[in-house]
């Protein structure tokens, strides 16, 4: 055996590890979010919960298998070094692929990654035999490309997209009909025979559904259950309910089991079906190389990968057991999952996403419909259904992104159509159908109101964008990867193993997530006078200090046309903007814990955090420009004009020192000098304004630089002004307080 086989080898065991890790953190939630969004249960009960679902559902995953080994190509056609390189070029692909995406914070879907890179690697194999064998043709590359199951496969994945989203939306507008957002009343009289049919439905298609593949019962057992399914089903709905109707009488929180029991079914159903997409690849890998160590043949045809999968039992646990870890352990998946409970989230919520165009469209299309829906409706009904959607006051809902029905809505829909497919060796994305089920279930319980509707359809739009463009890139990247390999051969595998290498280290240990820290609020519950305004003054001195700081380099860098450091300016810039605009739109969630405190400054917070996010607004627009500017190879500025800028650059550096230095003292006795010292510099800024013009008139300047240089002098005028009522009203702040730490 060739030792870059057994290289490839070792390579393909250690990408399935790291697979695992990368496709948890993306796919975790699909089975957390429901819990994690009610707060049902502490968060290492709801893991715990998980990981069981996670160790049963591995070992229903065998029939999966089949879809790595021979879904969308012919393993007869590929040799054994063709479909090793194919193997290894599209777990390559894989890893790069999710873990962008997971830096990024965006659901994908494994289903949809493996799927194409795996037509793709086969695409570029097919290509290389077509370029390398005067036998073989461009028009034989049908006999390489399973076309017709791959076909079967895509339409599964799209087709349950709109049914997710249909059957979310339906599930969740009867059951607010039924029980209404005060649901606790009716609850107690018919909750036990609801969460029955959840049970029932989890149930079926979990643990019945998944036997067969499981190969813990046998065949006349599994025949048996299949034959008497409807009187199986029905018991189960009588026990059930019983069972919970008699917990209910007890003082239980069925719900909270409900729940708990769909997190498990769905980390069982995500389990069971997506487990090809993280080892099918490599565990395929390692069937080949026995195959090809016992024949003996390095160019044998591998059709013995057209027979069904068994795979060791050991290796499904080891697997679960990896997963189960990096549940616990990964940052990413916390992350993933705050997209979708955004979205979905019946609170007024910071918007993640921005509005565009079609989302615009969409909810004026929706408000028309909307008004004519009201006008046929006969009034009495209308009130009616209104009010069962009569939402829950703040103080009633709390902190919760929505509550225990929508949960259990979410999670038995998303269970029974996984398992659905799971049953039906289709490899539907638990990613879609979790996140489409939501959406749905979100827009049927009126989540999505006139304040947030274009800002959450924005944000849907772009998931699902991103799938697509998970397919596609998917399928280039793992086009390219395998046609490198295929090309290079010891070159290319070993470059591009560093370049893996890279990324997974660039984004696993030395991209740092500073907004961790930076988000934190700044007043929390249990936050007195004292504390506010501690922290308050703590993060506008801070900001403050970085303003000048980047405004000084961004000066030096633009008179240098030093494009590294004017990008690192900008990325610091854009940093402090996101999180100014952050504590700007997140000011009603501060002012009502200042309230709660009865802390009588709340005026002036409100105060500081817009001037703070007016100063780092008009930093951006100062270093963006300068940025683009030089990035765009633009002449630079003329000497004249840095001339004028380092004027001007020297009185700011010197007001901000001033600004910098009552604030840490608390001292501000001195105010109306900076007062002074701002007319000066904004009598500076008009004469080199003037200045400007007559060169204009008397040389010729590049426009370019015209533009920018008048721009930054603009944008410094607002940056000190603002700064100005910043430090007024910080000293109105900190006035209302006697007693402060040192």
């Amino acid at each position: 055996m060739s030792p870059i086989f057994t290289t490839i080898l070792i390579i393909l065991i250690v990408l399935a590890i790291l697979d695992l890790i990368v496709g948890v953190s993306n796919d975790a939630v699909n089975f957390l979010n429901s819990a994690l969004g009610t707060k049902i249960a502490p968060v290492k009960t709801i893991l715990l919960v998980a990981s069981l679902g996670i160790l049963l559902g591995v070992v229903t995953s065998n029939g999966m298998m089949e879809v790595a080994r021979n879904g969308v190509f012919h393993p007869g056609m590929f040799s054994f070094s063709e479909i090793m390189f194919l193997f290894v070029g599209m777990m390559m692909a894989d890893v790069i692929l999710l873990n962008t995406f997971n830096s990024l914070g965006l659901p994908t879907s494994t289903t949809v990654s493996l799927v194409f890179e795996l037509l793709g690697a086969a695409t570029a194999v097919a290509l290389y035999k077509v370029s390398n064998d005067p036998n073989v043709f461009l028009s034989d590359m049908g006999k390489y490309i399973n076309s017709g199951k791959a076909l079967v496969i895509i339409s599964g994945i799209l087709i349950s997209v709109v049914l997710s989203f249909v059957s979310g939306s339906l599930f969740m507008y009867i059951s607010r009909i039924l029980f209404s957002f005060r649901y606790k009343k009716i609850f107690t009289r018919f909750g036990a025979l609801w969460c029955g049919i959840s049970l029932v439905g989890i149930i079926y298609f979990a643990l019945i559904k998944g036997l067969k593949s499981s190969g813990l019962v046998s065949a006349e057992s599994y025949q048996f259950i299949n034959e008497n399914v409807l009187i199986i089903l029905l018991a189960c709905w009588v026990v059930l309910s019983g069972l919970l109707y008699a917990l209910q009488c007890m003082k239980f929180n069925i719900l909270k089991f409900t729940i708990l029991s769909g997190t498990f079914a769905l980390a069982l159903a995500f389990a069971g079906n997506d487990l090809v997409n993280f080892i099918g690849v490599p565990i395929a890998g390692i069937e080949s190389y026995m195959l090809a160590m016992n024949s003996g043949s390095e160019t044998m045809l591998m059709s013995e990968l057209t027979k069904p999968a068994h795979v060791n039992l050991y290796i499904l646990v080891g697997a679960g057991m990896v997963m189960i870890i990096t549940l616990f352990f990964s940052r990413s998946a916390m992350k993933v999952a705050d997209t979708q409970i955004n979205l979905s989230s019946q609170n007024a919520e910071d918007e993640r996403f921005g509005s565009s165009s079609p989302s615009r469209i969409i909810v004026r299309i929706a408000i028309s419909a909307n008004n004519i829906y009201k006008a046929i409706l006969p009034n009495c009904v209308r009130e009616n259904i209104e009010k069962r959607f009569s939402p829950l006051s703040e103080e009633e809902r709390g902190s919760v992104a929505y509550d225990n029905i929508r949960a259990v809505v979410n999670l038995t829909v998303a269970s029974i159509l996984i398992c659905i497919g799971t049953s039906l060796k289709l490899p539907l994305s638990t990613t879609y159908v979790v996140f489409m089920v939501a959406m749905g279930s979100s827009l049927a319980d009126r989540a999505w109101g006139r304040d947030s509707a274009v800002y959450r359809i924005t944000g849907v739009m772009i998931v699902i964008s991103g799938w697509f463009i998970t397919a596609l890139a998917g399928f280039l990247l793992s086009v390219t990867v395998t046609y490198l390999l295929m090309l290079g051969s010891w070159v290319a595998l070993v470059s591009l193993v560093v370049l893996c290498g890279y990324v997974l280290c660039y984004n696993l240990l030395f991209k740092s997530d500073k907004e961790n820290d930076d988000d934190a609020p700044l007043i929390t519950a249990g936050s007195d006078d004292v504390d506010a305004l501690y922290s308050c003054t703590q993060y506008v001195c801070k900001t403050m200090e970085e303003v000048t700081d980047i405004y000084g380099h961004m000066l030096v860098a633009l008179f240098t046309e030093n494009r590294r450091v004017l990008k690192d300016m900008v990325d610091e810039s854009e940093s402090i903007f996101r999180l100014a605009r952050k504590r700007k739109y997140s000011v009603l969630t501060t002012l009502k814990a200042l309230q709660e405190q009865k802390i009588e400054t709340a005026h002036f917070y409100v105060q500081v955090v817009d001037y703070l996010s007016e100063v780092s607004k008009a930093l951006l627009h100062c270093t963006r420009p300068a940025y683009e500017h030089i990035n765009n190879n633009h002449k630079g500025l003329s000497k004249e004009q840095i001339a004028d800028l380092k004027m001007v650059n020297d009185q700011v550096d010197v007001i901000f020192s001033r600004i910098n230095a009552m604030m840490r003292n608390k001292d501000f006795s001195d105010l109306d000098e900076i007062m002074q010292m701002r007319e000066s510099l904004f009598n500076t800024i008009a004469e080199c304004i003037k200045n400007q013009v007559k060169r204009i008139k008397t040389e010729d300047t590049s426009t370019k630089a015209n533009m920018l240089y008048l721009n930054i002098l603009n944008e410094t005028k607002n940056m000190v002004l603002q700064s100005r009522n910043l430090l007024k009203s910080q000293a109105y702040f900190l006035n209302q307080i006697h007693t402060y730490p040192d």
